[in-house]
């Protein structure tokens, strides 16, 4: 199982790739939205903004998100860390259950670039 660190590591990767991306990657990801992130196995909330093509993690707390993000993922933190090293295919998880990716429509139709 992943520790706190581990996740707060891979989110930090993951907002370097989203920067050092082009094209509709770069594009999808130049939203300013604020971000939760729920570790499901961990029992925890990572908080934050997706601004300017990077995530900005901003607080870490205990339990289930406690304010409606704009944009909000939830899955375990090894799900989290193998997608940011490549090894899980976005689309595929959240197909089968494993991420769940809640968002307003436009943001969604925006991020699948993104998958």
């Amino acid at each position: 199982m992943a520790t706190m660190a581990e996740c707060r590591s891979a989110l930090d990767r993951l907002s370097d790739n989203l920067a050092g991306a082009d094209g509709g990657v770069r594009s999808a990801a130049a939203l300013d939205r604020s971000l939760s992130c729920h570790i499901r196995d961990l029992d925890a909330t990572f908080t934050g903004r997706l601004k300017n093509g990077r995530i900005e993690v901003l607080d870490r707390h205990p339990g289930p998100p406690r304010a409606k993000a704009e944009i909000r993922l939830a899955m375990t933190g090894d799900d989290l860390i193998a997608m940011v090293d490549g090894n899980l295919n976005f689309a595929k998880a959240w197909a089968a259950g494993r991420v769940t990716l809640e968002a307003g429509l436009r943001d969604l139709l925006r991020l699948r670039k993104l998958l």
